[in-house]
């Protein structure tokens, strides 16, 4: 086990250019199971998830070849369906939650997949209802193994249907959007996902051979093709981390310009940072936040404070509200953080306190930020990261704080965030991985 050993309360002085976007990737490279041509896809972010994911997908079978740093190609023509049963798999695909991803695109080509139940952050309940009643719409049959925590779905003949999703899922709008390509005739999907990842997914789609309209709307139509060929992709950056990249910025009263953000898929990101006062100047797709020795949240007209709460797209993202909370015990004034689609993460906001931040934990979903306008400074501890966010957010705050921190169980970090202690010691941070 890794710990990051950080000695806080420097400014930062620099650039950083965003990954590719982690939520995107691990839907587009399971997508290369949908054909036996070859795929290139290029800005894959080299995190442990995905580098996992491309890991199981060369165990089943797929023709894998790194092209350089961050582009490689894939040829699923001979893909080993036994190896769904064996062991290894089970034991891959459960340590992985984006293993999930690769149903829908087994049973279009194959009829037939298997998967172990999900892992990924424990950020509350993530059931994958979506996923199996959508697969279930289009004519497969799945089957429970409850001892084993293992599925089988079966699904020969899958036939477009019409669907309303029980929740806007992006992994479960991809996962069916991938079955339906290669089902027989139209599937609409209401209340599908519609962020800028699934845009993504139905552009790459669409560009092997797929009929997909309604790109970026909760509607989609798909017209079932016979086959899809190969294409070239290039993911987005991950806004996830221009979004974690604002908060270190305005948290530590540094200045950071982050490099190609693709601002146009953004969508409310940096408005909401503006709402807590923090100042931006966009050039072109780069974002530049100077210096802010002050930033104040702003307040309602009636002079109640904010909420800043997540939803679905193009609502403001859940993976950026742990960000959001740690800014927030830098800034002037007060802000209810409400983040009401995981019960589970906000119950890292115990370390901030114990840092010294003024947070009220009203509940599981909700918690009131007091910010100290840099004058009650946070102080270093020992802490654990437990899920990816909320590791990043003990990180940000770590290095606002005075004095040493230390950060446990980063590998959840790395999940998510590529070589992050590296790029940040080169805009002067003083971080040690131990």
């Amino acid at each position: 086990m890794s710990v990051f050993k950080i000695q806080g309360g420097k400014k930062l002085k620099g650039e950083l250019t965003p990954q590719g976007a982690k939520n995107e990737a691990l839907q587009i490279l399971s997508a290369v199971l949908l054909t036996e041509d070859e795929i290139e896809i290029s800005n894959i972010p080299l995190i442990r998830d995905v580098m996992k994911l491309i890991e199981l997908l060369g165990d089943l079978g797929v023709e894998v070849k790194k092209v350089k740093e961050d582009t490689y190609s894939f040829k699923a023509k001979n893909v080993n369906l036994d190896y769904l049963l064996s062991e290894d798999f089970k034991l891959k695909g459960a340590s992985l939650r984006g293993s999930i991803m690769i149903i829908g695109p087994l049973l279009a080509r194959f009829g037939l997949a298997y998967i172990p139940e999900p892992g990924g952050d424990k950020i509350g309940r993530r059931p994958v209802d979506t996923h199996l009643r959508g697969f279930e719409n289009l004519g497969a049959t799945f089957e429970h193994m409850h001892q084993e925590r293992f599925y089988k779905i079966n699904g020969k003949e899958l036939r477009g249907a019409y669907m309303l999703l029980d929740e806007a899922s992006v992994t479960g709008t991809a996962n069916i959007l991938m079955a339906a390509s290669l089902a027989k005739g139209r599937t609409s999907i209401y209340n599908a996902a519609s962020e800028p990842y699934i845009q993504q997914l139905c552009k790459m789609l669409n560009s092997m051979g797929a009929k997909i309209t309604g790109v970026g709307s909760n509607l989609l139509h798909i017209d079932g093709v016979e086959k899809l060929s190969g294409c070239r992709h290039r993911m987005l950056p991950d806004m996830i981390e221009i979004g974690s990249f604002i908060g270190l910025a305005a948290a530590t009263n540094s200045d950071i310009t982050i490099k190609n953000c693709s601002i146009e898929n953004l969508g409310i990101i940096p408005k909401q940072f503006q709402r807590m006062g923090i100042k931006m100047n966009i050039n072109g797709d780069d974002i530049h936040i100077p210096e802010q020795e002050s930033y104040k949240i702003e307040t309602l007209i009636d002079g109640s404070i904010l909420t800043i709460k997540d939803g679905i797209w193009p609502s403001f993202t859940p993976d950026l509200i742990s960000i959001a909370l740690v800014t927030a015990t830098q800034a002037k004034g007060s802000v209810l953080i409400h983040q009401w689609m995981f019960e589970s993460r906000l119950f890292f906001v115990d370390n901030l306190i114990d840092m010294g931040a003024k947070i009220i934990l009203c509940d599981p979903h909700r918690a009131v930020v007091i910010g100290s306008n840099r004058e009650t400074k946070l102080r270093g501890i020992n802490m654990s990261s437990p899920d990816i966010r909320a590791g990043v957010s003990m990180l940000i705050a770590a290095l606002a704080a005075q004095g040493t921190s230390t950060i446990n169980n980063i590998e959840q970090i790395d999940r998510g965030y590529q070589h992050i202690d590296e790029r940040l010691r080169a805009i002067g941070a003083d971080i040690t991985r131990i």
